[in-house]
């Protein structure tokens, strides 16, 4: 008879939970994330504007390589040209939705609002340093950039259109706010050693004329030494709490083997070399700040699940990249625990083992 009470009081209190729980919000599903959202935003105004930056200077788009015409592909070659590129990832890497990406790495790397951000970029990925500065504005926290003007094919690589030119558009729309601590001529030994005369006399000019300080260590220790130095200062007095490296530069990257193993993303594990062959990621490391790494631009839409050199390009926010999951209420906590506390006390009560008697 207790078993069949305590079976039919039990089913009450269910159902009374679950009507509590289908009726009383409760604050568990999901929604998309607003700061990436946000980033996507930002990003998809700044792909608004550089076109007509671009075609302000004569310069042609052409549809059959920008294909959705972002004003962020460059040349096939040119006299500031590094090394080679590839077109597939350079138009992949144009979808606004990697800002969102960067935006979710930045969080997981532990970054808020007010907190410094050093971005190390080359100019082969102009599309990768605009989308990690969107997520910076996003999150509202301090971007502070070195660049190197040398770009691999289709990269940022038009001598009248590099990086800097994009960011003063930038500027001047009103889309992002954001000016390079420091320059480089970048490529091989940053030096610009594997470009022609040409374009490093170009971009020696184009550095000096902006009147941004002007990197030319040819030591790779000392070269480290001093962005680590103008990151520190001018994040100050913030704190560094994120580096994100874009493209392959020689500085960021160092000259040991086994950086090339380092996995897209927010870093899980580097291996630090001897000091003459580290890079600013291993400097970063070592000083427990978070590494992420802009690279392998195909393994970082499979594993984020971004499409693959897309034509048109996506909306803002599009995707299940930008879905999270909510944490319950403390509604539904309590509620949670009640229904424990309650089951027990039941069995307790309907279940109380029968005192035994001693024989008399």
């Amino acid at each position: 008879m207790k078993k069949d009470k305590f079976i039919v009081l039990l089913a009450l209190i269910s159902l009374a939970f679950f009507y509590l729980y289908k009726f009383i919000p409760t604050g568990t599903g999901t929604a998309k994330d607003r700061d990436m959202v946000r980033a996507a935003e930002i990003m998809a105004r700044a792909i608004q504007a550089l076109p007509g930056c671009v075609l302000s200077k004569n310069i042609v788009i052409d549809p059959g390589i920008d294909i959705n015409r972002t004003g962020l592909i460059g040349r096939d070659s040119s006299p500031i040209t590094t090394s080679l590129g590839h077109l597939e990832a350079k138009r992949t890497t144009t979808n606004p939705n990697f800002a969102g990406l960067v935006t979710l790495l930045l969080k997981q790397a532990g970054v808020k609002r007010g907190d410094a951000v050093a971005v190390g970029a080359s100019s082969s990925f102009p599309a990768l340093a605009i989308a990690s500065l969107c997520a910076v504005a996003a999150l509202e926290a301090k971007p502070v950039m070195i660049c190197s003007l040398g770009a691999s094919n289709w990269g940022a690589n038009d001598p009248e259109f590099t990086i800097l030119e994009m960011l003063q558009c930038l500027r001047e729309r009103g889309v992002l706010d954001v000016r390079p601590i420091a320059l480089a001529v970048g490529g091989e030994i940053d030096n610009g050693s594997d470009m022609s005369e040409e374009g490093r006399t170009l971009l020696t000019q184009k550095i000096k004329a902006s009147g941004i300080y002007f990197l030319q260590e040819p030591d790779l220790p000392a070269n480290v030494q001093k962005r680590m130095r103008l990151y520190e200062e001018s994040a100050a007095p913030a704190r560094i709490k994120a580096f994100i490296n874009i493209g392959g530069s020689w500085a960021n990257m160092g000259t040991d083997s086994s950086v090339l193993e380092l996995k897209p993303g927010l870093t899980e594990r580097v291996e630090i070399p001897a000091p003459e062959r580290r890079g600013v990621i291993h400097e970063m490391t070592l000083r427990k700040i978070p590494v992420i790494h802009l690279l392998y631009v195909k393994g970082l839409a499979e594993r984020y699940g971004l499409p693959w050199d897309p034509v048109p390009l996506p909306p803002p926010g599009e995707g299940s990249l930008f879905i999270v999951s909510h944490r319950p209420s403390p509604i539904s906590s309590y509620a949670a625990g009640a229904y424990v506390l309650i089951v027990m006390g039941l069995l307790l009560v309907f279940y109380r083992p029968k005192k035994s008697r001693l024989p008399a």
